[in-house]
Parts: structure tokens; sequence; C-alpha cells
């Protein structure tokens, strides 16, 4: 009963913090997709048909084996169609609408394309989206869904091998969405982490730029993570049922 009395005041407090900002910045991380279904590939030991999944989306993989990366992508597009958002994706979109387009800011650290679906507007896809492929010779883009795609796709305009356009270990991230992001992470008044474990970086890092600058931050996890340290409120518990009480309990 003690328990739930405190998560209670906690999701009261945090939902004071939200209600006071002017502007809100929320990061999110493969915790809220695996509400959804989608494999995490920490949580699953790291591998993919025993291939670390390190070895399957690194820049020296695609070069010397696309085959075997465009296999990884395609099994990685072909579950999102069996997937949809989830609650704790609508309750964010329920928090846009609420703080109004300048007012609010999504950033995510997942390449599924669950926040679009939802209806979010404002989001930053820091490592990109599987949705989206591009091409390694004329680096043209394209958007492709789930779709299915042919083993090695090839670009329409020039003939070169297409890539996923997805940020891959030892890749920088794209520098106009990382500065939004951090420029969001600056002037907001509130920070909300929900569903990363916060070692991956530079996008951890943003949790510490807000608080240097003064937001509140707010941690949603089902586990303790390497920021819970560094945080204002920590509420524990899925995001799906976190998320929707919180905005409930900001009121009208």
């Amino acid at each position: 009963m003690h328990q739930n009395e405190t998560h209670a005041d906690d999701l009261d407090r945090a939902a004071a913090m939200l209600g006071s900002a002017r502007r809100v910045a929320v990061m999110t991380g493969a915790g809220i997709s695996a509400e959804s279904g989608l494999a995490t590939f920490r949580g699953a030991g790291g591998l993919w048909e025993g291939h670390a999944v390190e070895d399957v989306a690194t820049p020296e993989a695609f070069r010397r084996d696309p085959a075997l990366v465009w296999r990884f992508y395609n099994a990685r597009r072909a579950s999102l169609a069996t997937v949809d958002p989830n609650p704790g994706h609508r309750a964010l979109v329920a928090l846009e609408e609420r703080m109004g387009e300048d007012g609010f800011t999504l950033i995510t650290q997942n390449v599924d394309g669950l926040h679009h679906a939802a209806g979010s507007r404002t989001v930053l896809e820091l490592h990109g989206s599987l949705r989206r492929v591009r091409c390694s010779g004329c680096e043209i883009t394209e958007e492709r869904g789930a779709e299915p795609l042919p083993e090695l796709p090839r670009c329409s305009a020039c003939d070169a091998i297409l890539r996923p356009d997805v940020v891959w270990f030892h890749e920088a991230l794209p520098e106009d969405v990382w500065q939004k992001a951090e420029a969001a992470a600056r002037s907001c008044q509130c920070f909300v982490v929900v569903g990363t474990s916060a070692i991956v970086y530079p996008a951890a890092g943003l949790i510490y730029v807000a608080r240097e600058h003064g937001a509140k931050v707010i941690e949603i996890n089902i586990t303790a993570t390497e920021a819970s340290g560094a945080v204002d409120v920590s509420l524990r518990g899925p995001s799906g049922t976190i998320l929707p009480e919180l905005i409930k309990r900001m009121g009208t």
C-alpha cells in the first residue's frame, strides 16, 4: 500500500512539472517499442542468427557482406507490419496536442516509425528510420514503408546498392537532427526520458544538457538506468501505463 501511495505521489509531482512547463522535450528509446512487441536487441543478448548486432549494423559489415546486412534489416522491416503504436505512443500525441507545436519536441532513438504512425508530428529521429532507404552511391533517400525489398535492393537512379537510412555503429548522427534535439534539450523546462537505457551516446547526453539548462527531468522506465541518479522523478513501470496516467493527472 505504501509503495502505491509513493508512486501516486511521484506521478502527481511529475504531472505538476509537466503542467508548469512552457516547453517540453521527450526522448524515447527501445523500451516504448518493446511494449508494442518489437524486439530490443540489447535485451536479447545482442545476437541475431548467431551474429552480434554490431557485426550486421556497421558500414564495414555492409561493405563486407551487404546481403547479410539486408537480411537482418529486411527481417526487422517485416516485423514493422505486425506491430501497432501502443498507449504510450498515443499519450505522447496527446501531450503534443496539449503543448502545441512550438511547445513540444519528441526525440527518438527508435527507427521503427511508430511515433509517426501514432500521429506525432514533431519527431526528431536521431538514428534514422527503417522505413527509408538511402543510396550508397548518389545518397538519394526514399520512403519505402514496410514493403518487401529485394535481397540486394538497387537505386533506380544510379544502380548502386541501397542501404537502410539508419545510423550504424561508428557513424555520426545526422547533424541537422542532432542540432534540433540539442536546442530542444536546452530550451525546455521539462525533459522526459522514456524507455531508454541511457547508455547510448551522444543521445544519452541530452539528459545532462537539459539538466544544465535548468529543466526538470522525469524518467519513465521498467528498471533503474545509468541516468536514474540525475533525474528529479523516476517512475517505474511500463510507459504504456504511466504516460496515459501522467497526462490524465495534468488535468484540463
